[in-house]
């Protein structure tokens, strides 16, 4: 369901797994690999990427790549590196956002999603 960018905390992977998720991990699996091939693999295997690289808004928007089912960008780490992991799982619990074909912004105190053709 998941693919964690190389720059996303483990703790907050292992956590999102423990909470029953599956979260792939670039860091684990692929490193090194390019924001590129990170959106082709995540595209492949119908995955949304969490990253804290903001150069995946501009490589969907800007231009004619295929783009992912979804990007979860978080703007802030937090002093935690379970933050994310935690702020994504009560999000997924309450199940009000739809990822699917978004760039979502989530930040401390809020949440954008831009929508895009896939």
């Amino acid at each position: 369901m998941f693919l964690a960018n190389e720059n996303f905390p483990r703790p907050s992977i292992i956590l999102l797994r423990s909470a029953g998720y599956e979260v792939k991990s670039v860091q684990e699996d692929y490193a090194g690999i390019s924001d590129e091939q990170v959106i082709a693999l995540a595209t492949i295997n119908g995955q949304i990427i969490l990253t804290f690289d903001r150069d995946y808004g501009e490589i969907i928007f800007r231009y004619s790549q295929p783009n992912p089912p979804a990007v979860i960008y978080f703007r802030e780490k937090g002093a935690d590196p379970l933050f994310v992991g935690q702020t994504l799982v009560a999000l997924l619990q309450m199940g009000e956002l739809n990822f699917a074909n978004t760039f979502t912004v989530i930040e401390r105190n809020s949440i954008r999603q831009r929508a895009y053709e896939k």
